[in-house]
């Protein structure tokens, strides 16, 4: 790799990490809300990373099972705050529940963003 690909590189990933710090913040601010309201705090992680820690609360449902099992969040107009490891599995499981109709969802991101 040449030095240049390895620098833009290593911008990429300090911006995307900034990037993911400040949209935390926010998310952040609003999952506390909606939960305090009475939201669902759903983790979308493995089990295994579940029984390793989770936000008290939370319902366990793995984002390759999230389209079937959407039905034990609640209703579609239910608020829901999605949480993963690093945000990517809670925006993959948004998209799915938006496309199911569900209509009050934050994706807190990467569960540390609590």
């Amino acid at each position: 790799m040449s030095s240049w690909m390895f620098w833009v590189l290593a911008a990429a990933v300090v911006a995307f990490f900034v990037y993911s710090r400040i949209v935390g913040a926010g998310a952040s601010k609003e999952a506390h809300a909606l939960v305090a309201a009475g939201a669902r705090i759903v983790d979308v992680r493995s089990p295994g990373e579940f029984s390793g820690g989770h936000l008290d609360g939370a319902l366990n449902i793995p984002v390759d099972q999230i389209a079937r099992r959407a039905a034990e969040i609640g209703a579609k107009d239910t608020p829901v705050v999605l949480y993963c490891r690093s945000g990517a599995r809670s925006a993959a499981a948004a998209s799915t529940l938006r496309a199911q109709g569900f209509t009050k969802i934050v994706n807190l991101g990467a569960m540390s963003n609590w």
